[in-house]
């Protein structure tokens, strides 16, 4: 036991060495307790109940590892404790006896699909999330602005009828924005040898920082149109869109892509594919952080419930950007903590740079996702400290 006390490795196909292994245990922890809330849930639907159902057993029998893993980080090793590889964690023989990798449910991408004049029309879980977030996030919306109270001077600052054509400025900005943010942030080497495949967005590759900045401007140039306030038009939009982020995070678990990285961990999924069970390992499957789904509690459920809760039970929308600002920093941080598990794009990925980083140190740095969140979170710290000192 000594021994074993004094070297501890992590096992995965790249050798990198994790300079603080402490904080790696801690955000497994973070994620382990949050992540529990999950079972507690009813899902969407026959097939998203089944979602659930199929993780819940899974987070019951966690409860043993988050105990020894804030053991551990309570009560560090004396000597010097090897991280080796960058996913993957094999804490000790009985952790991995403890778990249990789950297997991804058989959920179809595709709802139902009819057939017409020799061509298959298929209505996909993705499309429907977008369809259904644009929805409930426009009544959502709509319900603010219809109560006059909640905003400076008591009057909202724009009315029903305009949410509705502001409603089509914004779906051309998440397109335009997403697709080109994509091009720019994250493959532009390819598009520039390939232009032509920048407008084949039915072949997938959108970017929400990319779309956040398409909404952006198509929200301005809506307001310098029709002579609106912009900061307040931005917090009605806001309370809008964590709905829509939900419901996407949860399309993108049913279509198996934007896994996590690696887990040994109790609630990790074998995602179905070749790429999802290319970890490196020598024998059996690979089960991954079901990242999407720790993005759709983050970044959509609580990030949600706490802009609604500020709007209407503290009265931040009197206070111009105060709701924008928190959506920033609340996005940003979610964001930042998740791509610790989030698998990042391959074409970050080498041989020198297993991580993914698309910039870093000595050993150290941050992923796209990261370096687009750190913005985000700046811009809405400034937000809620100038609402603040006018209100």
């Amino acid at each position: 036991m000594r021994h074993a006390a004094h070297r501890i490795k992590f096992l995965a196909s790249d050798k990198v060495p994790i300079r603080q292994p402490t904080i790696q245990h801690r955000l497994h922890r973070v994620v382990g307790l949050v992540f529990g809330a999950l079972s507690h849930t009813h899902g969407v639907g026959h097939q998203l109940r089944h979602v659930i159902h199929e993780l819940v057993p899974g987070l019951h029998r966690s409860l043993r590892i988050v105990i020894l893993t804030a053991y551990m980080g309570t009560n560090p090793p004396r000597h010097k404790v090897d991280f080796v590889a960058r996913e993957r964690p094999l804490v000790a023989q009985t952790h991995a006896q403890w778990s249990s990798p789950i297997q991804f449910p058989n959920i179809s991408p595709e709802i139902f699909t009819i057939s017409a004049f020799g061509m298959e029309f298929a209505l996909r879980w993705y499309a429907l999330a977008y369809i259904v977030g644009i929805l409930i996030g426009w009544r959502i919306v709509v319900a603010a602005v219809n109560r006059a109270a909640l905003w400076p001077k008591d009057t909202a600052p724009i009315t029903a009828r305009q949410i509705e054509d502001l409603l089509t400025w914004v779906i051309l900005g998440v397109i335009a924005g997403g697709r080109l943010g994509y091009v720019l942030f994250y493959k532009p080497a390819f598009y520039l040898a390939n232009p032509g495949d920048i407008i084949r967005i039915w072949d997938g590759g959108m970017s929400f920082h990319g779309g956040m900045l398409g909404v952006i401007v198509a929200g301005w140039l809506y307001c310098q149109k029709h002579g609106l306030i912009k900061i307040q038009v931005g917090d009605a939009m806001a309370i809008g869109v964590p709905i829509g982020l939900f419901l996407g995070r949860i399309a993108n678990f049913i279509n198996a892509e934007l896994w996590g990285r690696p887990t040994d961990l109790p609630w990790g999924v074998i995602f179905p594919g070749h790429a999802a069970q290319d970890c490196g390992q020598l024998a059996a499957l690979c089960a991954r952080h079901p990242s999407q789904l720790y993005e759709a509690l983050m970044e959509g459920l609580i990030l949600g419930v706490a802009l609604l809760y500020l709007a209407y039970r503290r009265g931040a929308l009197k206070a111009p950007g105060t709701i924008t600002g928190t959506f920033f920093v609340g996005y940003g941080l979610a964001r930042f903590i998740v791509e610790f598990f989030r698998q990042p794009d391959a074409q970050f990925i080498s041989e020198g740079n297993p991580l993914g980083l698309a910039l870093q140190f000595g050993g150290y740095g941050f992923t796209m996702g990261q370096l687009l969140s750190l913005p985000m979170i700046a811009l809405g710290a400034y937000l809620i400290l100038r609402a603040k000192r006018h209100s």
